[in-house]
């Protein structure tokens, strides 16, 4: 191929990748309106894990998270994705502090967790618990990407502890 070939055949790849790029909307922060706060009522959970691209109950994805106290504002983290309200996927927040040093403080202030060890969400494969007294609605489309599916046992004590 020739060289004038070479650059047209490039120029042709870089006009369709800036067509497409055009075409994709950039992904923002969510909005409150991604974020409508967390669920308050009797979650009916399912285990229905699918690697398929989409999040699903029994698997850990990472998402952005609102923090309680400033729903502006919030950090990207790995969620537990329990069941769904409608359209809104229902998950709980995971952490790899280990909050069993500081058990007495987090229950005064109403914070109960359960361990649920390690795990493919976490890259550097640190043990994880799960946040079980704030239920997140989480948007699907926010939703970054898979981390893993969680152990059946697991998944199942974690809903008897919720």
């Amino acid at each position: 191929m020739t060289n004038g070939r070479w650059r047209r055949a490039l120029r042709s790849v870089l006009r369709r990748t800036a067509a497409l790029r055009a075409s994709t909307p950039p992904r923002t922060a969510p909005s409150r309106r991604t974020a409508p706060g967390d669920f308050s009522g009797t979650v009916r959970a399912e285990y229905t894990p699918r690697l398929d691209g989409e999040a699903d109950p029994g698997e850990v994805v990472w998402t952005w998270v609102p923090y309680e106290d400033d729903p502006s504002r919030g950090k990207d983290r790995p969620v537990l994705v329990v069941g769904r309200d409608g359209t809104w996927l229902l998950a709980l927040m995971l952490s790899s502090k280990d909050h069993d040093l500081d058990a007495a403080d987090e229950a005064r202030h109403g914070r109960r967790w359960a361990d649920i060890g390690a795990g493919g969400w976490d890259p550097r494969g640190r043990p994880s618990e799960v946040r079980l007294d704030r239920v997140l609605r989480v948007d699907p489309a926010a939703v970054r990407r898979e981390g893993a599916v969680l152990d059946r046992a697991v998944f199942d004590r974690v809903v008897r502890a919720l």
